[in-house]
């Protein structure tokens, strides 16, 4: 009689590393796992949901904006704009991740895992390792949104990899919450009210330290908005520190979910160690707010710009420019030589110095208005171009043409107001879709305020009717009584009446006497 004896091969108990093939084997089991629970996450409707309106909206910007500003970006702002439209997907994994690490709880299958090779920890790791397709989807999102971005010909600027890292980043970290959040408690629909509880604390402590910057940058993202496009070199967001904290903070958690599932091996203590000094040097990298030098930077570009632009020549004028804006200059030319081919006298052929110009004294979040240049023939531009910044460019244009400065063009009130509209709308595609645009309420009745890159221009009821007349006729009947009459028309004696008698045009009726008689609005 013969007895068999079975070979079982023992679990490598907590703490010990198992051999090198039965490591293989369950490093194998731990990525067919992932694999698993990654097909269960895209099953579920609230990450199919998102994941879903997350493609599908980048999609729609990318191939939406045709026309406008989105044919002239600005990379340095192109690659933060991809931050937080993953937000919603990270919240939708973080949910469905804890619900699915809670699954065996809820159905009370915890007891059956006791019989498996699998420990514990490796479930954990697989669980998180779930996440990681999404993360690469979210990769590939983001580097499709900058690359449509990066290859139009009116592209300018340099973008971060720090900063085009972050949505990617942000997905890992909402699926490893999800599972630490699982293991610390684990107790079903926890996720919901803890991510109600995180968003209140934000505010809260937001309030309290009245948005400090060191606190602003401990979230995931941190969008700073509101300011025209700044030169790459003046944005001051510590973006590579930031995303060091990121990656550091995801390895950590993940390591306190593993350590918590019974993982105490030297490697993962390890890297806990390693994740907790990226962290900490992530944290201690961002925190400092705007050095001396950054702030001394962005005043010298607000205040002497001419000390940091490059002057290019396009004619007979001159344009300036930040480093990263000179490929623009031929766009701004080719606006001011329409403009100045219906101008009269010796507008026609003046000499300009179109200057770029930006606030950034107060930082990315200030909407801060560019005041007129005093200098004779000077027209101001900003970072922006394309859509309504053309006309409105057009309008700065013709200003300084007619009036001689930005400050002088600002204080016009007279009739002079209809030659600038004129010649600056009637060299846009639609003429009367231009006048809506660049006018402050989107109307083409009434009074209303022009925008310009600098300060405004003032309409009347009775200009904007004329100009409106003068828009829907032929422009080169038009341009040819403007020539002939150009010292009329840019005279602040003429009245808007006589004006429009000049032009073949229904005057309208005057609002006052003063506007009937060509007196200006200060008289």
């Amino acid at each position: 009689m013969s007895a068999t004896t079975d070979t079982v091969t023992p679990t490598a108990p907590t703490g010990v590393e198992p051999p090198a093939q039965d490591r293989e084997c369950r490093t194998g089991a731990v990525l067919a796992l992932a694999r698993f629970e990654a097909r269960e996450l895209l099953q579920q409707i609230p990450v199919l949901l998102f994941l879903a309106l997350y493609v599908g909206y980048t999609g729609w910007k990318m191939f939406s904006g045709r026309e406008g500003m989105d044919e002239f970006p600005v990379l340095q702002d192109v690659d933060r704009s991809t931050q937080q439209t993953p937000i919603l997907l990270g919240i939708a994994l973080f949910a469905s991740v804890n619900r699915a690490v809670l699954r065996s709880r809820r159905h009370s299958t915890d007891r059956h895992f006791d019989v498996l090779p699998m420990e514990p920890w490796r479930r954990t790791v697989a669980h998180a390792l779930s996440v990681v397709p999404f993360a690469a989807i979210t990769a590939l999102v983001v580097g499709l949104q900058f690359t449509w971005a990066a290859l139009k010909p009116g592209a300018v600027g340099h973008a971060s990899p720090a900063e085009l890292a972050v949505g990617p980043l942000v997905i890992l970290l909402s699926g490893v919450l999800g599972v630490l959040l699982a293991r610390l408690i684990p107790i079903g629909f926890i996720a919901p009210p803890f991510v109600i509880g995180t968003y209140a604390l934000t505010v809260l402590v937001s309030s309290a330290t009245q948005g400090a910057h060191w606190v602003r940058w401990l979230g995931p993202v941190v969008s700073e908005e509101g300011a025209d496009p700044f030169p790459s070199d003046l944005l001051g967001r510590p973006a590579a520190w930031h995303a060091l904290y990121l990656t550091g903070l995801a390895v950590l958690l993940l390591c306190l979910a593993v350590l918590k599932s019974g993982g105490r091996t030297r490697l993962v203590t390890a890297v806990t160690a390693v994740a907790l000094v990226m962290t900490a040097v992530g944290v201690a990298g961002q925190s400092p707010g705007e050095s001396a030098s950054l702030r001394a930077a962005r005043a010298k570009a607000s205040v002497t710009p001419q000390k940091v632009q490059t002057c290019v020549r396009h004619g007979r004028s001159t344009y300036c420019a930040f480093p990263e804006w000179t490929g623009r200059t031929a766009d701004w030319a080719a606006a001011v030589d329409r403009v100045q081919s219906r101008a009269g006298g010796s507008a026609r052929g003046e000499r300009l110095t179109v200057r770029q110009r930006i606030d950034a004294t107060y930082g990315l979040e200030s909407d801060a208005a560019i005041s007129g240049s005093t200098t004779p023939g000077t027209v101001t531009v900003g970072t922006h171009w394309g859509g309504n910044r053309l006309p409105e460019f057009a309008v700065g244009v013709a200003s300084v043409l007619v009036a001689g400065d930005e400050i002088h063009a600002a204080e016009m009130c007279d009739a002079r107001v209809v030659t600038v509209m004129w010649l600056a709308l009637s060299t846009q595609p639609d003429p009367m879709r231009a006048l809506r645009h660049v006018r402050l309420d989107d109307s083409v009745e009434g009074s209303a305020i022009a925008l310009t890159p600098t300060d405004a221009v003032s309409m009347s009821a009775q200009q904007t009717t004329v100009v409106r007349e003068l828009l829907q006729k032929p422009h080169y009947g038009v341009a040819a009584k403007v020539k002939a009459h150009w010292t009329e028309l840019t005279s602040a004696d003429t009245s808007t009446t006589r004006v429009a008698e000049l032009l073949g045009v229904p005057a309208g009726d005057p609002e006052t006497k003063a506007e009937s008689e060509g007196r200006s609005c200060d008289q």
